[in-house]
């Protein structure tokens, strides 16, 4: 039996460049700086924690890396956070995707329903900081 399951999807528009947005989103001392300090590396198959604080260490593995278009990783054992670079005028379309939610368990229910107004903030925070740059 396979359970259907939920994503968030969030849009930000952020005025870098794609290669810009991608060294933020794959290299440690940035996304510490935006969002979680961990160990990530662009390459499949690198496995690697995200200190989480009160939520923990997060096991993580690369499942795709296409620079500066395409991120993938799983975030813990059930989840998925896919990041999607596309280049439009003036800056970088990101559209990120954190699927993996089985709404029929009330804890990924409650993770689904915090998670969700949590990106909606930790995006603009991580747009604002890039742009901040010049």
């Amino acid at each position: 039996m396979t359970t259907a399951t939920e994503s968030i999807v969030i849009e930000q528009f952020i005025r870098k460049p794609p290669a810009r947005v991608w060294a933020a989103l794959t290299s440690p001392e940035e996304i510490a700086r935006w969002w979680a300090p961990g160990d990530i590396k662009p390459v499949v198959g690198h496995k690697f924690t995200l200190d989480m604080g009160s939520w923990g260490q997060q096991p993580c593995e690369i499942l795709e890396a296409v620079e500066p278009e395409r991120l993938v990783y799983s975030f813990t054992p059930d989840w998925t956070l896919t990041w999607k670079l596309v280049p439009e005028a003036g800056g970088t379309r990101l559209v990120f995707e954190h699927s993996g939610f089985d709404l029929s368990n009330p804890q990924q229910r409650f993770a689904f329903e915090n998670m969700g107004s949590g990106w909606k903030k930790i995006l603009p925070h991580f747009a604002g900081l890039l742009e901040k740059e010049d």
